[in-house]
Parts: structure tokens; sequence; C-alpha cells
């Protein structure tokens, strides 16, 4: 296989290529291997609390985008997201992910009082924010009073296609420079891709996987686009599975050191999705801490799966799952490793 650190595009656009039809059959054991070589067999699990669904954005692919009136609305007080991390630690989680649509009703005020009271509460836990585009200042707040992580995936790479998926008012070259002033900041950065989505080609993963290289992320988010039923993308075909694991794989080899979640979209067009992900050089599943009740009102795409291996309550067979494929689970904040 080439070298994926000095690889040019037209070498990225034929490995991938490759991968696609299955002319690289090594590709997921040397992820898997390099994945053990620094993490060994075990899998972080990350506590998601879903804690608004509202959103001032409108994304072409997104089911809570601003102007879907169909989506019963909520955003979970400061009480709720509370109740919710006691339960994830509990459970004898350590890292609690607050996920969400870019929603007013979270100020730096009140999300800075919410991080201080877990990070005063559970200081041996993580805490990780994924709650879209935010100001430079209010990056910087967030980091002083201990948030660990921020997740902002970029989709795409290729300008062209991010116009594609995106108002006039959204840029791919905004969204990288907030990925560049939360890594300056501090933060353990995550960015992310949808494999799949229309108007994608080879030479748009192949962009995304020069990106990757260049920014240098802790975390990297991968899954298949799938299409929701209220947006402009509703009749488009869902991402291919095999494609999916196959960028999964490729960012393995390209970070090896990279946190990569098993994502829930995986294991929505899967059965076994999170292993095949797992398999593929993935090391994080991110089990459901979010109330009950507003579960099903999250629903960025058709089908997200709410079954016994993506809710916290169901670490037990989560485990058991992993076992199958001879991985453990390791509650730990699991840190990115630098060296």
């Amino acid at each position: 296989m080439i070298d994926l650190q000095t690889a040019s595009k037209s070498e990225l656009i034929q490995l991938i290529e490759d991968c696609f039809a299955g002319k690289v059959p090594e590709l997921f054991s040397i992820a898997k291997k390099i994945k053990e070589q620094h993490y060994g067999n075990t899998v972080f699990p990350r506590g998601l609390v879903e804690v608004t669904n509202y959103c001032a954005k409108d994304c072409f692919y997104c089911g809570i985008r601003a102007s879907n009136d169909k989506v019963r609305r909520y955003h979970l007080s400061k009480e709720d997201i509370l109740m919710c991390c006691q339960k994830g630690y509990d459970l004898g989680l350590r890292t609690f992910v607050l996920q969400g649509g870019e929603d007013n009703y979270y100020t730096d005020e009140l999300l800075c009082d919410i991080i201080k009271v877990l990070k005063d509460k559970y200081p041996d836990a993580a805490v990780t924010l994924s709650l879209g585009e935010r100001s430079k200042i209010s990056y910087e707040r967030l980091r002083q009073v201990g948030v660990d992580r921020y997740l902002l995936r970029h989709e795409t790479a290729n300008a062209k296609h991010y116009r594609k998926l995106h108002p006039k008012s959204l840029t791919l070259a905004k969204r990288q420079e907030h990925l560049g002033d939360l890594k300056e900041i501090g933060f353990q950065t995550g960015a992310g891709l949808m494999v799949g989505s229309p108007g994608q080609n080879v030479e748009c993963l192949a962009e995304d996987l020069m990106y990757l290289r260049e920014l240098q992320p802790h975390m990297v988010g991968i899954g298949p686009f799938i299409p929701h039923e209220d947006t402009p993308f509703a009749n488009e075909s869902a991402g291919d599975l095999y494609q999916t694991l196959c960028m999964v794989a490729l960012t393995r080899i390209l970070l090896p050191k990279a946190l990569l979640p098993a994502t829930t979209a995986l294991g929505s067009i899967a059965k076994d999705g999170l292993e095949q992900g797992l398999l593929a050089g993935a090391n994080i599943i991110m089990p459901n801490l979010s109330p009950p009740q507003f579960r099903e009102a999250y629903a960025l795409y058709n089908g997200k799966v709410h079954g016994e291996s993506e809710v916290a309550e169901k670490l037990a067979t989560i485990e058991r799952r992993l076992q199958a494929i001879g991985m453990e689970l390791d509650k730990s904040r699991g840190d990115y490793r630098e060296i």
C-alpha cells in the first residue's frame, strides 16, 4: 500500500477506488493492527447527551435543520443534563458528550455553569462538546472552564461539494477556520465526514484525506450519508456501508492515534455496523444517555437506531458484543495518546 503521509491526490484517488473495488483485501486488518498498536483491544465508550434539536443552520442533509417545521423541538435544561451525566457516571462512563444543533438557548454563561458543575462533581471525567460553530471567544471561555474536546465535523473538504450540501451563507473556509481555532485554543479537536452524500465523488474523498492529513485532528467521525424524509435530499440514496468502512480504515492508517467512533449511522444501516466499524479500525462507541422521551426527536436522518447496543442502559449488552469480536470496554476518559 502507498504511504498515506506522502501520497499525492491522484495516488489517493486510485487507492480509494481500489479499496472500494475490493482490491485491497488487507485494508481492514492493517487498520485494526495499527489501532491495536496504540490502544490494544480496548474500546472507549462516550456517554452521549443530545441536549437540543433546535438549530439555527439549514444544512440540506439534516433532519433538524432550521426550516423543518415537522420536528418536535426540545432543549434540555441544566438539571436535565446533569441528571443524564449522573446516570452515565453511575454506569462507569468517564466521558460525557453534549451534542446538539446550534441553539441560542445555550449561552456561554449557561454552558460554562453546566461545565463547572460537571468538572467539580466528576474531576476524573472528560467533557466533549459538539454544538456547532461558535465564536472564538466562546470557544476560549469553554476551554477555560474545563471542556476537554470539541467535535465539529467538516463533512467534506471540497468547496464545491460543500456548497451543494449547505446554504450559501455557510462556507468550507469558515468551517475550516473554526477547526483551526479549536486546535489553537487547545481542545482535543474532532473533524468528520459523510460518505456517499449527494454530489460526492472519489476526488472529494481524496481531498478529505488530504485535509485530515493537514489538520491532524485528534478525533474523526465518519459515517454514511442517510437521507431524512423532510430535507431536500429525501429521495437520495444512502451511502454504502463497505465504502464507509474503507474510509474509516484509511483514516486509521493515516492518523494512527486518532479516536475514531463506530458511529450510530453505521449501526443504523447494518445490524452489525458497530462491530464492522470497530474491526475496520474504530475505537470509540457512544451509548446514548439522553432522556428516552426525546431520543426519537433527535433525528438527523431516517431510521436512526435506538436498539439495545445504542443506549447506555444496556452497557452489558454492548460489552457482550465487544467480547464476541475480541474487544473489551475501557470506561476511562480515553484520551488521545500523544505518545
